[in-house]
């Protein structure tokens, strides 16, 4: 469960709360307000009636060892009372077995509530927390001649970096096909962002499975919340990775650390596939709305009191990387309602793409708290021999590449159609301009 069942009933006003700024409905709280009531009852009726039994078992022992017939009246009648106790216990464990499932999925399905920080209400409640970089015009004038930053599809087709038209044939619509240096430019990024965030920023390295199964997708929160928005492999019953936080964080599922061994850090690359349920005719041009695309996914485990000012740090490494390759971004605290299920507080980073005058999301970065570590159970000690308490888990994309790509390509086209390589890339690229 995300939520504890001590936190549900201490705090059944708060945790109603955070549904209803988060846009659910509340009466999931109530239902399984009401279920573990029926839990607790049902768990102390069994328990008297283990005690009345066990008292009847040792009757027994006492009645026969002071004299008693074992096949006697009195020792009969005691085993009969047994027997009763036994059979209606057995019934009561049976409910109580099917309650605690049912209270179960019901956990599952309550939000976890926004930090007191977090700005309630829609989309338009988020809040701009900083700026960074020139915001570049799409009309440009170069020595007296005026032109026009085009969007990245048109960029892409004169220099034959994506070909959308066969990645279509070979899968769908949303399945693009990378060629000659926009296939390198993925290399690079891919390279250039791992390099960066194990090297300078002290990460470990993971490349984890790129199929996770049903105790994984759970563990994240992407069942029961995001299941829809999952490709299925359904005779396997494994779910493609819409992230790898999915696979990274399930790293640690079921496990106890030391608190010498926290904070404990990765940055880890996947490709990443996103049914995008819901978002049709949405970003239909270029590479903005893909299903499938690669991502640079930072995943931290820390010690509850350090998460707050790790999520700050954590998304101070996904600026790093956009202030290394010359891209202008905006960071905004989400409202409750454009945040997600699982997230305590979260942060997107938005890079400006002048071709489409738009901002584009290329980074979320997360604070869960220990609402994902509920679920998989992961833990640590805070002294040695002290009892487990939970971690807090975050991550942040660092970052999301086709979106990125897109906004690389209309930052840095130059007005002969040719395309300036971010200096910081050009080791990786080997060039330091693509051309027709």
């Amino acid at each position: 469960m995300s939520i504890g069942l001590a936190r549900l009933r201490e705090e059944p006003d708060r945790i109603r709360q955070g549904a209803i700024d988060k846009g659910e409905d509340p009466a999931i709280v109530d239902a399984a307000l009401a279920l573990e009531g029926k839990r607790r009852q049902l768990l102390g009726e069994s328990d008297t009636l283990k005690a009345e039994r066990n008292a009847a078992s040792k009757k027994i022992g006492e009645a026969i060892r002071t004299g008693a017939a074992p096949n006697g009246p009195e020792v009969a009648a005691l085993r009969r009372a047994s027997t009763e106790a036994g059979n209606l216990i057995e019934k009561i464990d049976a409910a109580l077995a099917t309650a605690e499932v049912e209270l179960e999925e019901l956990m599952l399905r309550i939000p976890n509530p926004a930090d007191a920080d977090v700005p309630v209400g829609d989309e338009s409640a988020n809040q701009v927390v900083r700026t960074w970089g020139e915001i570049l015009a799409r009309e440009v004038v170069t020595d007296g001649a005026r032109w026009s930053r085009r969007p990245h599809w048109e960029i892409a087709a004169d220099l034959k970096m994506f070909d959308l038209e066969r990645g279509a044939k070979i899968t769908g619509s949303g399945f693009p096909v990378y060629t000659g240096q926009g296939s390198r430019l993925q290399r690079a990024l891919i390279d250039f962002m791992l390099d960066i965030h194990t090297a300078e920023h002290g990460m470990t390295e993971i490349w984890p499975p790129a199929m996770v199964n049903a105790a994984s997708a759970r563990g994240t929160g992407q069942i029961p919340d995001k299941e829809d928005l999952m490709y299925i492999a359904t005779r396997d019953e494994l779910y493609l990775v819409p992230t790898a936080e999915v696979p990274v964080t399930n790293l640690h599922r079921d496990e106890i650390f030391e608190a010498s061994q926290l904070p404990v850090r990765y940055a880890a690359y996947s490709p990443c596939f996103r049914r995008e349920a819901g978002a049709a005719g949405k970003d239909t041009r270029g590479i903005l709305r893909v299903h499938q695309f690669d991502k640079v996914e930072m995943v931290f485990f820390e010690k509850p009191e350090a998460s707050t000012e790790a999520l700050e740090w954590l998304t101070g490494r996904a600026e790093v990387i956009l202030q290394r390759l010359g891209l202008a971004y905006r960071v905004l605290l989400m409202a409750t309602k454009d945040m997600g299920f699982v997230q305590a507080k979260k942060y997107d980073l938005e890079v400006w793409a002048p071709g489409v005058e738009r901002w584009l999301e290329v980074s979320s970065c997360s604070n869960f708290r220990d609402y994902q570590a509920r679920r998989m159970a992961i833990r640590y000690r805070p002294e040695p021999g002290a009892k487990p308490e939970l971690v807090h888990t975050l991550n942040g994309s660092g970052l999301a590449l086709a979106r990125t790509v897109a906004a690389i390509m209309e930052t840095y086209q130059q007005s002969d159609g040719s395309l300036v390589v971010p200096e910081a890339l050009r080791s990786y690229m080997r060039t330091d301009r693509v051309v027709a």
